[in-house]
C-alpha cells in the first residue's frame, strides 16, 4: 500500500536543489509522480506529488522537513486522488492591461460559482507597440457537477468586461 504526498518547497535557487528533494523521496522507497516548478525572484519553488509506502510516510516526512537545515523550506501533506464526480473542465486564457485586482476578481467569480482552479499560470508582459504592461493568465478550471459550463463562462465574461480584459473560455477533456 502506498500513500500520496504533496510536497511544496522553496529555497534560494542553486544547482542540485530538485535532486536533493528527489533523492530523499527515492531513498525512502518513494516515486515522484508529477510536479510543477518555477524560478521566481531568485527563489526556486515547486509543488510535487509523490507516492511512498504507507509504512514509511512518517519517516519520509521527517527526512524532507529536515532539509530546512539546508535552506529548503518544505511542507508535506497527504493527498486524496480525484476530482468531484460529474465535474467538467474548462480552459481560460485572459489578457489585458495590468491593474491591481484582476486575479482576485477572476478567481472570485470562479469561487462564487463553486469552481476550483486546477492549474493557473500568470505573468506580466510588456505590451507590444502600445507601451505599458499586459496581465496574462492561462489556466484550467473545474466546473461543479450540475452547472452548465456556459454559466461559468457568462460569469467570467462579465468580470472580464468590467476589467476591460479579453478572456477566452473553452471546454476541454480531462487528461
Amino acid at each position: 500500500m502506498t500513500e500520496n504526498l504533496v510536497l511544496t518547497f522553496m529555497a534560494r535557487d542553486r544547482p542540485g536543489l530538485v535532486e536533493t528533494v528527489a533523492e530523499v523521496v527515492a531513498d525512502h522507497g518513494g516515486n515522484w509522480l508529477e510536479s510543477r516548478m518555477a524560478h521566481l525572484a531568485n527563489k526556486f519553488a515547486g509543488i510535487a506529488r509523490v507516492e511512498v509506502p504507507k509504512a514509511r510516510v512518517d519517516e519520509v516526512r521527517t527526512a524532507l522537513e529536515a532539509l530546512g537545515s539546508d535552506g529548503i523550506h518544505i511542507l508535506v501533506d497527504t493527498s486524496r486522488e480525484g476530482k468531484a464526480p460529474g465535474a467538467s473542465l474548462i480552459e481560460i486564457d485572459l489578457v489585458g492591461p495590468d491593474s491591481p485586482g484582476i486575479l482576485r476578481d477572476i478567481t472570485g467569480c470562479i469561487a462564487a460559482k463553486g469552481g476550483s482552479v486546477e492549474e493557473l499560470q500568470t505573468e506580466i508582459r510588456d505590451a507590444p507597440m502600445a507601451g505599458g504592461t499586459l496581465f496574462h493568465a492561462k489556466g484550467r478550471i473545474w466546473v461543479p457537477a450540475g452547472m452548465d459550463a456556459d454559466e461559468m463562462d457568462r460569469c467570467l465574461e462579465e468580470v472580464a468586461g468590467t476589467l476591460m480584459v479579453d478572456i477566452t473560455v473553452q471546454a476541454v477533456e480531462p487528461d
